[in-house]
């Protein structure tokens, strides 16, 4: 009598066998992507978050510091960023003029908190009006 059917299980277990290898292999993939997606993002939101910067410097050092400014960014990479900036200014004597300090920062924002494509940085700078 012959045994039908034995080659079957062998041949089950390796199909599970490698759909598993396949599930795993692809799930690394995807892990992968999203770390180098993840950087771009973070990358990114520093550029915006050093614009709104300069644009805060620009401002205080030419009559405006601004209080709480919303930059809504749409040009090149930077599209879709929302860059905070704050500015306090301070007032000091520097000899026989008096000067302003100017402590800026600016947080850049993208995506909406708690969602996988949401990433946040926060830059400062401290400048004077000083020329000497």
């Amino acid at each position: 009598m012959r045994a039908r059917g034995f080659a079957l299980v062998p041949a089950l277990f390796l199909l599970v066998v490698l759909g598993a290898l396949a599930l795993v292999g692809v799930r690394a993939g995807l892990g992968q992507q999203q770390a180098v997606t993840s950087g771009l993002l973070q990358a990114r939101a520093l550029a915006a978050a050093n614009a709104g910067i300069e644009w805060g410097a620009y401002r205080a050092l030419n009559g405006g510091c601004p209080a709480a400014t919303t930059l809504s960014l749409t040009e090149g990479a930077l599209n879709g960023f929302q860059v905070q900036v704050n500015c306090t200014a301070t007032a000091y004597q520097n000899g026989t003029s008096t000067n302003n300090a100017f402590v800026l920062k600016a947080s850049a924002i993208y995506g909406t908190y708690g969602e996988p494509g949401y990433v946040r940085r926060v830059v400062s700078a401290t400048l004077t009006d000083a020329t000497s």
